[in-house]
């Protein structure tokens, strides 16, 4: 009797600590909401020189509003797939998460297409012509470090740029100089951006398909093993975009991509268990329903 309590208790501590764990990953997310946005209103100050006017808001501060758009999506995952029981998933809750996760989707693609200019921005280019370099010190004009990261430029900088002064590009429409190398990999930084932004889309499209089967007993066989194969081959890619920006990258980007594979490893576990939940009852319904 007590060693079964004992198990029990060990039990219950084991999934407390999971739960913990889990929830501490969703906040660390939260919290990247704010580091975005200051990485976008520095950055914006940059791109968007002459002011941000309203219709440029998603391209000023899309990795912020992308951010928040996810994290949302993510809690609404959340709720459906483990906090709220089947039952109560009806009426003004169900439009209530339908609604909100809508809303949350057309943000998302907004910031898709926000990155996507971004990308366009960085190929946007002109020759930049300058007899010495180190004249732009204490000027408006910045020079590329790497993506969404301009800096003023200084002495030692306009050495690196003077040594390049032949390959100069200015990013049209911004008093953004570049040397090539510093350009080609911030493009390089974007294009991972983009395809990052892409590839998330593809997996929340095929984890809406899996809620729905779900939740009308359907995702099973054939259409499970497709679906799992599928998130196999997009959350790689997700895992290769992360492990770019750990060695091209900032640390914010690396670390935020890594918290939303476990993140979503969360949710994956949660319909795991929810069809496991499932099965269980129906197999128990069969078994004590008269012959």
């Amino acid at each position: 009797m007590t060693s079964t309590a004992s198990g029990n208790n060990n039990a219950i501590n084991t999934q407390l600590l999971f739960q913990l764990f889990k929830y501490a990953v969703y906040c660390l997310l939260s919290m990247n909401i704010y580091h975005f946005f200051v990485d976008d209103y520095s950055a914006s100050s940059q791109t968007f020189a002459n002011g941000i006017a309203l219709t440029q808001l998603i391209e000023a501060f899309t990795a912020t509003i992308d951010t928040a758009a996810w994290v949302i999506l993510l809690l609404l995952f959340e709720l459906e797939t483990y906090v709220l029981d089947d039952t109560k998933i009806k009426g003004a809750v169900k439009w209530s998460i339908h609604l909100t996760r809508a809303a949350c989707y057309i943000f998302i693609i907004f910031s898709f297409y926000g990155f996507t200019q971004k990308y366009q921005l960085l190929h946007n280019l002109i020759p930049y012509s300058i007899p010495d370099a180190c004249s732009l010190i204490g000027t408006k004009f910045t020079h590329v470090v790497s993506i969404d990261e301009y800096v003023a430029i200084t002495a030692e900088s306009c050495k690196m740029l003077n040594a390049n002064s032949e390959q100069l590009v200015q990013i049209a429409g911004t008093n953004i100089i570049s040397d090539p190398a510093s350009l080609l990999a911030t493009q390089r930084l974007s294009l991972v951006e983009t395809t990052n932004s892409a590839t998330w889309l593809m997996v929340v499209a095929i984890l809406e398909i899996d809620v729905f089967l779900q939740s009308r007993d359907k995702l099973a066989g054939t259409v499970m093993w497709v679906s799992k194969a599928i998130k196999a081959v997009l959350y790689s890619i997700l895992f290769l975009c992360a492990v770019y920006w750990g060695i091209k990258g900032s640390f914010l980007d690396f670390w935020d991509a890594f918290l939303w594979l476990v993140a979503f490893v969360f949710i994956e576990m949660n319909i795991f268990e929810w069809h496991e939940e499932k099965e269980e009852a129906k197999a128990l319904s069969e078994e004590n329903s008269p012959a």
